[in-house]
């Protein structure tokens, strides 16, 4: 007997086991956003009542449904009331510009456009037949009417399509069926160890990739989920002590900004010895993991995917056989990707790219036939990561293609001089990257954010990483920033660092 997997699978769970259980705790000081607590049994009539909206606004089965919002109640519970009765939500960057977000709606064919009330100005000029700001429940739900079924609800159907990040091109949508999401939150809750006596605070965007599936994993599982619109150091510290935060994902620069609010903290630092933190994005520098434990008391886990892949692929968390090991050399092990993921099979090409065999992947990129074709190539996604696996079987992330600094004919990790400049204690943040060069081809060069004014000199940081790196890995140039480019989900973006230096030369980095 096959039963189709859906994502409604964790809604229908949650209001059959948890229905007066709080399950979601929107934010406290946002009367236009907010719905305040809600039961699951609330959860549920939320989405049905939104599902029967989408009825009444004509949206078939297959149809586009935009929604433009930080972090929010609403926006949680349209993973359910528009995926879960068949329709393709597209959860949008509320960062983007205007034109972006346009080509995003055009493109994914949107029919129904939802926004957040601080980004109801991105409605004004979209082309679309319905557009509503969340807040207004006239608009988003239908109380007290049951919605259409699912006529032949479809694993294989598409559930999402969630749009990459742009940097040299337009971004593309990425087309995540029922059965990946369905596989990714089940697997990832596993190995993150996600239960009913959990709370969650939403530090990571619900936009971006469907918030790594937590949304979809922490329901049917009856955990509780705490809604956090905007990060914030202090902010985080504070939910976590008042709502009793057992987990949260975030990227590196987030756990940066909890390191900081922590040494200003009066008092113990809350969560000690209850906090997972799961960290993605890029891999964070050995020290950073290590501060992680000796300031915090959290644990660290780390999570190794993409947009394309729902997105675990590998998981890193803390084994018996490194409880004896001193702090440095269980961070180094830490700050492997990790091991893949229950299902996931990963392989190297011949030039070292990460390939991944899957049911995460995707089904494709939304009328891009010829990319998806590309990145499927062999039967395998095609990462565009660089790494190898060493001799536990971990996967270790050398670097993006892209990122890979040759000079002098030598292949440089970035993420290895990163990792050695972080160690210094004077600096905040790194980011390495190849400018052309006549003698080298590209010249290992550094922008470093420091902690303070006059914190170091470039002589003493090249002095430093020479302890550390081989010659020819050490960076050439050190220039110093007071702050570096990220994506609103904290990836590092240095495509932008490169383009000063590249621009006008016949051989382009992105």
């Amino acid at each position: 007997m096959h039963f189709p997997l859906t994502v409604r699978d964790f809604l229908d769970r949650a209001e059959q086991v948890y229905p007066d259980r709080i399950g979601v705790v929107d934010e406290p000081d946002q009367p236009a956003s907010s719905l305040g607590k809600l039961t699951y049994g609330q959860v549920g009539k939320l989405a049905r009542a939104q599902a029967a909206r989408l009825d009444q606004l004509g949206v078939p089965v297959g149809g586009r449904v935009a929604v433009i919002s930080q972090n929010s109640a609403r926006l949680l519970t349209s993973f359910f009331g528009v995926s879960g009765w068949g329709r393709i939500l597209v959860p949008v960057n509320f960062r983007l510009s205007a034109p972006e977000v346009d080509y995003i709606v055009r493109h994914s064919g949107a029919s129904v456009v939802y926004a957040d009330p601080s980004c109801a100005g991105l409605l004004n000029g979209l082309d679309v037949p319905h557009r509503f700001v969340l807040g207004d429940d006239d608009g988003l739900y239908r109380p007290g009417v049951e919605p259409r079924p699912w006529s032949e609800p479809d694993e294989a159907a598409t559930a999402t399509v969630n749009y990459t990040s742009g940097t040299t091109a337009r971004p593309k949508g990425v087309e995540l069926t029922h059965r990946s999401l369905w596989l990714n939150a089940t697997v990832l809750a596993l190995h993150a160890g996600i239960g009913d006596r959990d709370v969650y605070l939403h530090t990571l965007p619900m936009f971006h990739v469907n918030g790594w599936g937590m949304p979809y994993g922490v329901t049917g599982l009856g955990g509780r989920h705490i809604v956090l619109r905007q990060v914030d150091g202090p902010e985080i510290l504070r939910r976590v002590d008042e709502h009793g935060v057992t987990v949260l994902c975030c990227a590196p620069a987030v756990i940066n900004t909890v390191l900081d609010a922590a040494a200003d903290w009066k008092g113990d630092v809350p969560g000690r010895d209850r906090v997972r933190v799961i960290c993605a994005g890029a891999p964070p520098p050995t020290r950073t993991i290590e501060r992680v434990a000796e300031e915090l008391g959290w644990e660290f886990q780390q999570l190794y995917g993409l947009t394309e892949t729902s997105p675990l692929l590998t998981f890193n968390r803390s084994r018996a056989e490194w409880d004896d090991l001193p702090p440095a050399e269980r961070a180094r092990k830490l700050g492997r990707a990790g091991a893949p993921a229950l299902g996931v099979r990963i392989a190297l090409d011949t030039d070292g790219e990460v390939l991944a065999a899957t049911n995460h992947a995707l089904h494709g990129y939304w009328q891009q036939t010829e990319e998806t074709t590309a990145a499927q190539a062999g039967g395998w996604f095609h990462t565009g990561d660089g790494g190898y696996l060493d001799e536990d079987g971990y996967l270790v992330i050398s670097d993006r293609k892209k990122d890979v600094i040759i000079s002098g004919g030598e292949n440089v990790s970035s993420i290895e001089v990163e990792d050695a400049l972080c160690a210094h204690p004077a600096v905040r943040e790194a980011a390495v990257i190849g400018v052309p060069d006549e003698k080298w081809g590209e010249l290992v060069t550094a922008i470093v954010v420091v902690t303070g004014p006059d914190a170091v000199a470039a002589d003493e940081l090249i002095a430093h990483c020479r302890g550390r790196l081989a010659g020819y890995k050490c960076p050439k140039r050190i220039e110093f920033a007071e702050s570096l480019p990220r994506t609103a989900t904290g990836k590092l973006q240095k495509f932008r660092l490169r383009k000063p230096y590249w621009e006008g030369q016949e051989r382009q980095v992105h």
